[in-house]
């Protein structure tokens, strides 16, 4: 059973940029399909952006698009979501899910492992 752990959450200024990391427990990482989730207060768990077992695919949510990249290094287990050019509205709890069969997916009950999550807050 795979563990994850992200990093790299904070408090930032709107147009500030960070970079989450998930890191797996498994060498096996490359199997895994990888999602990227948030959940503001209040709201649904929401994806954010995926990618494929080799990295050659990548899907973004409208909100995320030209502004996030989604990545992995399957050498180093882990994966990553460069945010650049942060809103208030992405202030959110920022989750990463792994699932190892099937394709890429946006849904969250298909992934079945999860991080516990890292805080990002983006301040006006």
């Amino acid at each position: 059973q795979v563990q994850l752990v992200e990093s790299g959450g904070g408090l930032v200024q709107a147009g500030d940029s960070l970079r989450l990391s998930c890191a797996a427990s498994e060498r096996t990482f490359s199997n895994y399909h990888v999602g990227w989730f948030r959940q503001a207060p209040g709201k649904e768990r929401a994806f954010v952006a995926g990618i494929s077992r080799g990295g050659g695919n990548t899907y973004y949510a409208d909100s995320a698009k030209g502004r996030f990249t989604i990545s992995r290094d399957n050498a180093k287990n882990t994966v990553y979501l460069q945010m650049n050019s942060l809103k208030p509205e992405d202030t959110a709890v920022y989750y990463c899910a792994a699932r190892n069969y099937g394709a890429t997916v946006s849904y969250a009950n298909a992934y079945d492992y999860w991080g516990q999550g890292t805080q990002v807050t983006v301040s006006s």
